[in-house]
């Protein structure tokens, strides 16, 4: 028999044995400041370099006559703040699907999370003029959730539950649809239109502002709450159905709040900063490897870790390509991509 890990034991861990020591405290003070630095950083990197003392004065004597304040506070600021927000809420999402499906490649991206939600978007814009950003978390929010009752419905095998294979297969399949729905739509736009998504398709933050911040702040604590609510269910159904329900989880309840969470999330983060890709999928495996196998530290470590990322991805468009910009979905694709296939050949994708 091969003993390489199956899907299914890299997304259930609670099957392993707990971790146990102080480290992890540790840890989690170093990535809160590490995101803490990083979103500093951000403030003063980009086409124009700013000092931190010119950061540092823009934060607390905010002068609108001053063209590096104005830089700092209007642009900046609601910049870094949506990075944060939407890359926690995206590693809190690819939290919640890998460990609802056991699956340790689920990701919004991959299984057309972020594509439903994207398509969404578009049609809204295009057919009702919608325009004010929290109607593209709403449109967005629908789309994810009509998106992930598809493939959830083509991924499953009979009355066996998920099947790891099936599941990615039909994300793949959504996502390639959505995709040419959306290019479709797009394309037959008036050129306001394509111009403004051509920029939001490819994940860049560079038109993020206080509104979307604002909205993003409500979605993310919505999604959290319901998160909150079911996380010790989500760690007894790790162990499997039947032992999850003999320690009184209920699978439905479990399933109907986790696919609620991941859409509020995975949705906003969408309509904020764009379909961002991989960012779901690399940090969750980051938090199980210092948070060990339960949920509620996992869900944590992701959202730092996805924050960390995305703002450490804004921060890179920016550079290397200046004065232009690389969008950051771009760049978390150029990591995410070699990350999935060391995945996908690590973990041997099979049925239950």
């Amino acid at each position: 028999m091969s003993a390489e890990p199956t899907a299914t034991d890299a997304a259930a861990p609670a099957a392993r044995p707990r971790r146990r020591g102080g480290p992890t405290l540790g840890i989690l003070m170093l990535g809160i400041l590490v995101v803490a630095a990083l979103a500093l950083a951000s403030l003063a990197i980009g086409s124009r370099p700013i000092g931190l003392r010119s950061v540092a004065a823009a934060l607390v004597a905010y002068d609108r006559a001053d063209d590096l304040h104005l830089i700092v506070r209007e642009v900046r600021l609601p910049r870094m703040i949506v990075a944060v927000l939407a890359g926690a809420a995206l590693g809190m999402a690819g939290a919640m699907m890998q460990a609802l499906t056991r699956n340790p490649l689920a990701e919004p991206g991959l299984l057309g999370i972020n594509g439903g939600a994207a398509t969404a978007v578009v049609l809204g814009v295009s057919l009702f003029h919608l325009a004010h950003v929290s109607h593209y978390v709403l449109c967005a929010a629908v789309g994810a959730g009509l998106a992930g009752v598809a493939v959830f419905a083509l991924g499953r095998a009979g009355e066996t539950g998920i099947n790891p294979v099936r599941l990615l297969l039909a994300g793949a399949g959504i996502s390639v649809t959505l995709a040419a729905v959306t290019g479709l739509v797009v394309l037959n736009a008036p050129p306001t239109v394509f111009e403004g998504f051509r920029t939001w398709m490819a994940g860049s933050l560079e038109r993020s502002g206080f509104e979307a911040a604002v909205v993003l702040v409500v979605a993310v604590s919505a999604g959290l709450a319901v998160v909150l609510a079911h996380v010790d269910s989500l760690n007894a159904l790790a162990l499997g159905d039947d032992l999850g329900q003999a320690l009184g989880a209920d699978p439905r309840r479990v399933w109907l709040l986790s696919c609620l969470s991941v859409m509020i999330l995975a949705g906003a983060a969408t309509a904020a900063a764009g379909p961002i890709g991989f960012v779901g999928l690399i940090a969750p495996h980051l938090a199980r490897a210092v948070a060990g196998p339960d949920q509620r530290r996992i869900l944590a470590f992701s959202a730092l870790f996805a924050a960390a990322l995305l703002l450490g991805a804004d921060m890179a468009g920016r550079v290397i390509a200046a004065p232009s910009e690389v969008p950051a979905g771009i760049v978390t694709a150029l990591l995410g991509g070699p990350f999935f296939v060391a995945a996908v050949r690590r973990f041997r994708v099979g049925g239950r």
